[in-house]
C-alpha cells in the first residue's frame, strides 16, 4: 500500500462533539435550561457569600448581575422573555434559601423574605433591568435582520 500524505484539516471543517457536528455558533438556553441556570448558578454566588462573609452582600449582588447578563446573552431568541423572568424568580429563592431568619415559622420567613427583597432592591432590579435591556436589543437586532431579508 502506498503511504498517503496526511490530510490537513481545513479551515472550514466542522468539529464532531459527542458525534454531532458543531459549527461556531454558540449553545443557546431554553427557557427552562435559562430558569434552572439561574436558580442554580444564584444559589451558588449566594452560599459562597455566606459562607465568606456570614451574610448576603455585595458579593451576591454582583454575581446576581453577572448571572442576569449571562442569560440574557445564552437564551434562545424564541425563549428571551425567560431571560428577566427566571431572574428574579431565582434572586427570591436564593434569599429563602439562605438568607438568615430570626425566629421559626411561615411569617418569619415570608416578613425575612420580604425585608431581604426591600433591602437589596438596588441588585434586584439592576440584575433585571440589565437582563431586559439586552433582551430587548436582541429582540430589535433580530427583528432587523429578518426584515431586511
Amino acid at each position: 500500500m502506498a503511504d498517503r500524505p496526511a490530510a490537513r484539516p481545513s479551515p472550514k471543517r466542522r468539529l464532531r462533539v459527542y458525534g454531532r457536528r458543531r459549527t461556531g455558533r454558540p449553545t443557546r438556553l431554553t427557557a427552562i435550561g435559562t430558569g434552572v441556570l439561574a436558580v442554580l448558578a444564584t444559589l451558588a454566588v449566594a452560599g459562597l457569600d455566606r459562607l465568606l462573609f456570614d451574610d448576603l452582600g455585595w458579593l451576591f449582588g454582583l454575581g446576581y448581575l453577572v448571572v442576569c447578563f449571562q442569560l440574557a446573552v445564552r437564551v434562545r431568541y424564541v425563549d428571551l422573555l425567560a431571560a428577566p423572568i427566571s431572574g428574579p424568580i431565582a434572586f427570591a429563592v436564593a434569599l429563602l434559601a439562605l438568607a438568615p431568619v430570626s425566629s421559626s415559622g411561615v411569617t418569619a420567613q415570608v416578613v425575612a423574605l420580604a425585608t431581604g427583597l426591600a433591602l437589596r432592591a438596588g441588585w434586584l432590579f439592576s440584575g433585571t433591568g440589565l437582563a431586559a435591556l439586552i433582551v430587548l436589543a436582541r429582540f430589535i437586532a433580530q427583528r432587523r435582520i429578518q426584515r431586511s431579508r
